[in-house]
């Protein structure tokens, strides 16, 4: 039986039809498409197993330990904030499925600290997709007081309300990530003649909604209206996570402890230290957030800017690396897509100088690779079977190395 005559016995498919043919014992055929079929059906029964020991109170589910491996395969260092979080939402799924008799549990809502693109939202996100909760994103800076422009701060909740698919009892389990929560600090100290409506007034309006309470939201989002038909959500059971990079309090605990005060003072040579790791509560509320606001969220922790080596293996290491996500891209095209480990570090490098930690690494992979993408068509009908990304066209923008597929064998072309 030649290649060409193969048939999958899963779907019909001739080899023609697909990308791939795997062939097992006795002659057995199945294609790439139901390969790729079996692994969704497999994942939908892990995930829908995890449901029902996540709800039933499985002990395993719930292991901290567990949790953190799960986001060790997804994001690149960070070991103390994986540690927090994984402890914070096993507390707080343990407090829902298994609550007490004779007391109340009170929630573990979580605030990291630290710089843009070094894992915050990711870890959220990953811990979501992990028990198969409901999971929404806010940011902070859009929000406003009832009555202003901007959206009212129970907009969060009806996201997870639309992200939980109009579920109501899975939007009250779910978990809310606000996220630029150091721009609604108070602007000082002092009165002002005008309202704070994006600062303290935000925060005023989160208190209730993440300490718990029950929250009128239209169904398909918007201002509110008299005469609107609402929902009523108890959030009493949803983990809030907010996160910020606040910036300037670091700068200030920074040159707190280097003495750097008066004239002729000798400070401190910049190093890499990451100051957000030693705040205390009194530091955000000297720093704008009023003390109720912070007395919310038990755990404090804080994430690390990334080096060039955490960086290179950002690139490749995680489930969802960012190289293999290309890969894939122009493998729907036919093309392999290849970077050398010297085109990695130019990569990493550019991407620390963009000063936007793991978001800074696609940015400049998708500007290297956005010319081929856009003629990988052409390219394949030339007959280029592989790119080959090297350091020169990362830095200088130079032509990549091109395989080309020819009948009497392979061959490099430097174009």
């Amino acid at each position: 039986m030649t290649e060409e005559s193969l048939i999958c016995n899963f779907c019909g498919k001739s080899r023609k039809d697909v990308t791939k043919m795997i062939v097992g014992a006795s002659k057995t055929s199945i294609c790439n498409e139901c390969v790729k079929l079996c692994v969704e059906i497999l994942d939908e029964d892990i995930v829908k197993a995890r449901k029902e020991k996540l709800y039933s109170g499985d002990k395993n589910i719930l292991n901290p330990v567990l949790i953190k491996e799960h986001l060790d395969q997804y994001v690149i260092g960070q070991d103390a904030a994986k540690t927090v979080l994984s402890v914070a939402v096993a507390n707080h799924y343990k407090r829902i499925v298994q609550p007490p008799i004779d007391f109340d549990l009170d929630k573990s809502n979580v605030m990291v600290l630290g710089a843009t693109g070094a894992g915050k939202t990711l870890m959220a996100r990953t811990i979501a997709k992990y028990l198969d909760v409901p999971f929404a994103i806010a940011d902070a800076t859009t929000l406003t007081e009832s009555g202003y422009v901007g959206d009212d701060v129970e907009n969060v909740v009806q996201k997870l309300y639309a992200n939980a698919g109009g579920d109501l009892e899975k939007t009250q389990k779910g978990i809310i990530f606000i996220d630029e929560i150091d721009k609604i600090c108070r602007k000082g100290e002092n009165t002002s003649l005008t309202r704070d409506v994006s600062g303290e007034g935000v925060q005023q309006g989160l208190l209730k909604i993440v300490e718990g309470t029950e929250c009128r939201v239209p169904p398909m989002g918007g201002r509110k209206h008299p005469d609107q038909q609402t929902i009523t959500i108890d959030t009493s059971d949803i983990l809030f996570i907010v996160g910020g990079a606040f910036t300037e309090l670091e700068k200030q605990i920074r040159s707190k402890q280097s003495g750097g005060m008066g004239f002729g003072t000798k400070l401190k040579e910049q190093d890499d230290k990451n100051y957000l790791s030693e705040v205390q509560p009194e530091d955000l509320i000297k720093y704008g957030l009023i003390p109720e606001f912070v007395g919310r969220f038990s755990m404090l922790t804080n994430v690390d800017p990334l080096n060039e080596t955490q960086l290179i293996r950002i690139l490749t290491e995680p489930k969802n690396a960012i190289l293999k996500q290309t890969k894939y891209l122009f493998g729907l095209d036919n093309i392999d897509i290849e970077f050398t480990k010297e085109a990695k570090q130019s990569i990493a490098r550019k991407a620390k100088e963009l000063g936007t930690n793991a978001r800074g690494l696609k940015n400049v992979v998708d500007t290297v690779v956005l010319p081929y993408q856009f003629d990988a068509e052409e390219m394949r009908n030339r007959g280029v079977t592989k790119i080959q990304i090297t350091n020169e066209v990362v830095d200088k923008g130079a032509d990549p190395v091109l395989v080309f597929k020819k009948a009497n064998g392979i061959s490099k072309k430097q174009n």
